[in-house]
């Protein structure tokens, strides 16, 4: 009996795991979109969206049954609630990632980024995927230092968030307010992106040693 419950947490750690692929792939490619105007890729985030919704659907329903199942206590059951908000944050990045998509879109043919803030937009595409490829890790090993880790790496993304933030303020910017609104949305969106990852490492590192982890 222990075998299969523990062979079911695996397999919600292995769903999870998919869930990461598949919102690093859409962020990545929300972020292409964004940059290049591409609008077949964002359309495909779009869509893509569905299935990350799908696991975390599976995903809860099946972690629901494991506790009512199996009662289990202790550190398990840490797992197992913890699971429940980590799926949702997931759910949530993908729907960030499908927000930044749609910008692209909306401002198609044209590129929703002005050349001033091709760097930083970069930047927190760059910095996001980052942050998800060592989530995944954290996640697959339950890794306590990498968790710890990812809450600096937060802070990173909150400097270019500031960063991006202060050239819309400048007195030289000479684009339109329909573009800094855009763009304030489209920092806000990477800059929840992150704070998302922030949560998962938390609950990851409180499922592993019982403890909430120390702030920075």
């Amino acid at each position: 009996m222990r075998d299969l419950f523990h062979e079911e947490l695996e397999s919600i750690t292995a769903d999870q795991l998919k869930m990461t692929a598949l919102v690093r792939q859409a962020i990545n490619s929300a972020s292409t979109a964004l940059l290049t105007a591409d609008l077949q890729l964002a359309e495909k985030v779009i869509a893509d969206d569905q299935a990350i919704d799908n696991i975390q659907q599976n995903l809860d329903e099946r972690t629901i049954n494991i506790m009512a199942r199996q009662q289990p206590v202790a550190s398990d059951l840490r797992r197992l609630v913890s699971s429940l908000r980590i799926s949702a944050d997931l759910e949530r990045m993908g729907d960030l990632a499908h927000h930044i998509a749609k910008l692209a879109r909306m401002r198609y043919p044209n590129s929703a980024v002005p050349g001033e803030l091709f760097e930083v937009i970069t930047e927190m595409g760059t910095a996001a995927s980052s942050i998800l490829e060592k989530m995944a890790v954290v996640l697959e090993f339950r890794d306590t230092n990498r968790a710890l880790e990812i809450e600096r790496d937060d802070d990173d993304m909150d400097k270019l968030q500031r960063k991006l933030i202060g050239i819309l303020l400048s007195p030289s910017w000479v684009h339109t307010v329909e573009s800094a609104v855009d763009m304030a949305f489209a920092s806000r969106y990477y800059e929840r992106f992150s704070d998302h990852a922030v949560s998962i490492a938390q609950r990851v590192y409180y499922t592993e040693t019982g403890e909430f982890a120390p702030r920075g």
